[in-house]
């Protein structure tokens, strides 16, 4: 059979992701740190782009701030019809989103209709939102200069100590020999973030060769220095210097920690322990100091970087009203260059260039290339934060009883519920709730936690996982400690509030609580004796 080669025409649909595509999309998931880090490189890069700073200075002294801004988005909003490219240097208030661009979206091989381009300043945000008995409406513009919940900036500036620094330092206080620092650097190199040797004290120095009485001296030497109870083998060794340091090192301690460690939290443990000759009452004073102990005492110095949370939209409760705000803290506002803007009208750039020369006909290009990356990137911005208010409109909406009443009026909601809300595909919410956080009269929550799936159904009242997590957790704080509830008690008494779940969903959701079984929480009263 012979093979040919020959030509066919078809017509096909495809999803085309083209640049801008890619980066709207990338725009959605970027957090807020992310995304002021994007407009700082673009700033850098783009030439055409210049950081607006607000001036607010020649306003009425008599207006307030809220009113000298609503006023500015109601001339921005006159001035919007009449202005056109020509007057791309005149300054003009910050526009609300998505009206500084309007839909002059062009075509995505040619650009965007120059001619017609609005190069007012562009802002990120924030636009305030009331929901309250009148439904939502725009209010006024807030900067996040207003909220309170900012870090310390003295507090991104400092920098902690390692352990191994820390134990260094104290040493330094001693005058050692270079042997006996060659000796320490070896122990200290080898210690971990809980202060916990990773290797046995014998592999450590049997690779090298160093005195042992010296090492002996110096490995307990670095145990007592703060935090005591550093460079040990073992929790149980930790734990041991560190009662000895405090006085309680007594042989029945010793004994209990190296024999019954494994035992502690049982509730036979006071029973156990007297086989050795250990009293109850000797007993309850061991678990009482071990309770003052740190198994993990690196964990008091190590350092670990903080990561600190900046919400990406800000929810208040003023009056009976929820009024949303999104946080534009550290995002720069943007505009096209006034000195490129000149240079855009002495070009003419999307004119014909055949009376150009080859360095004009360069510079054009470039100025065009430019210049469309700039009008893509502040569309983009645009659509995350406008995107980003309607989904947190549509949840405050949907968790309304949440803002009012706490974690335990949570609803069950799903991101079809949001999508449907806002007439978007899920997936687009789902990009936007990724590492977003809110915060909220009850705490800073990261956006996924308001979903939920519904549980107690077959019959019974549908509850958020979160808010059963909540109920149960009252029910246990709440209950006789001498007569714990059982999960299954728990079920019963869920029932008569005509929430339904299986036993096991308590238990998953108890264990996932970190709170322990029934029997482990019951404490044991002996006529004459304490509670146990």
């Amino acid at each position: 059979m012979g093979i040919k080669i020959s030509h066919e025409f078809k017509q096909t649909h495809a999803l085309s992701m083209t640049p801008q595509l890619q980066q709207a999309i990338k725009m959605l998931t970027l957090t807020h740190l992310e995304l002021s880090d994007v407009i700082c490189n673009e700033l850098t890069e783009n030439p055409l782009l210049e950081e607006v700073e607000n001036d607010f200075s020649t306003r009425d002294k008599n207006v307030s701030d809220v009113d000298y801004k609503i006023e500015c988005l109601e001339m921005q909003n006159h001035e919007g019809e009449e202005r056109s490219f020509s007057d791309l240097s005149q300054s003009v208030a910050p526009p609300t989103l998505g009206e500084s661009l309007g839909n002059s979206v062009g075509d995505t091989e040619g650009g965007p209709p120059f001619s017609d381009y609005d190069g007012g300043r562009v802002s990120a945000g924030p636009v305030v939102d009331v929901i309250g008995g009148g439904g939502i409406q725009a209010k006024s513009m807030v900067t996040a200069a207003d909220m309170e919940d900012v870090p310390n900036y003295e507090n991104l500036l400092s920098k902690e100590r390692t352990l191994s620094e820390h134990l260094e330092w104290q040493l330094r206080m001693d005058s050692l020999t270079e042997e006996e620092w060659k000796i320490a650097e070896l122990i200290l190199g080898n210690i971990n973030e809980d202060g916990l040797l990773e290797y046995s004290f014998d592999e450590i120095i049997g690779k090298h060769t160093v005195d042992a009485m010296m090492a002996q001296r110096i490995l307990k030497k670095i145990q007592l220095l703060d935090p005591v109870g550093c460079a040990a083998s073992s929790i149980q060794e930790s734990l041991l210097i560190q009662a000895q340091n405090c006085g309680e090192g007594t042989p029945e301690m010793e004994l209990v920690l190296k024999k019954y460690f494994s035992e502690l939290t049982d509730q036979n443990f006071l029973n156990s322990i007297k086989k050795d000759g250990i009293s109850r009452g000797q007993g309850e004073h061991i678990l009482s100091v071990i309770k003052e102990l740190n198994p993990r005492p690196g964990l008091l110095i190590s350092s670990t970087d903080v990561q600190y949370v900046i919400p990406d939209v800000y929810v208040s409760l003023i009056g009976d009203e929820l009024v949303i705000s999104l946080n534009d803290e550290g995002i720069p506002k943007l505009k096209i260059s006034g000195q490129y803007k000149s240079m855009i009208e002495k070009l003419g750039v999307g004119s014909a260039s055949a009376s150009f020369s080859d360095s004009e006909v360069k510079a054009k290009d470039y100025i065009k290339d430019k210049l469309r990356s700039a009008f893509w990137l502040l569309k983009s911005i645009q659509n995350r934060q406008r995107t980003i208010l309607k989904v947190t409109e549509a949840i405050v909406r949907l968790q309304s009883d949440f803002f009012y009443k706490g974690t335990g009026s949570l609803r069950p909601m799903i991101l079809k519920d949001v999508a449907a809300e806002i007439g978007m595909h899920e997936s687009t919410v789902s990009r936007v709730t990724i590492n977003k956080y809110m915060h909220t009269p009850m705490g800073v929550f990261e956006l996924k936690y308001f979903f939920n799936s519904g549980v107690g159904g077959r019959g019974g009242v549908d509850l958020a996982a979160e808010a059963l997590k909540t109920k149960i957790k009252v029910l246990i704080t709440t209950e006789d400690s001498t007569l714990p509830l059982t999960d299954q008690k728990i079920v019963e008494i869920l029932a008569q509030e005509d929430i339904r779940i299986a036993r096991r969903t308590v238990s998953k959701y108890r264990e996932q609580l970190g709170i322990s079984t029934s029997v482990q929480r019951k404490k044991r009263c002996i006529p004459g004796e304490v509670c146990t």
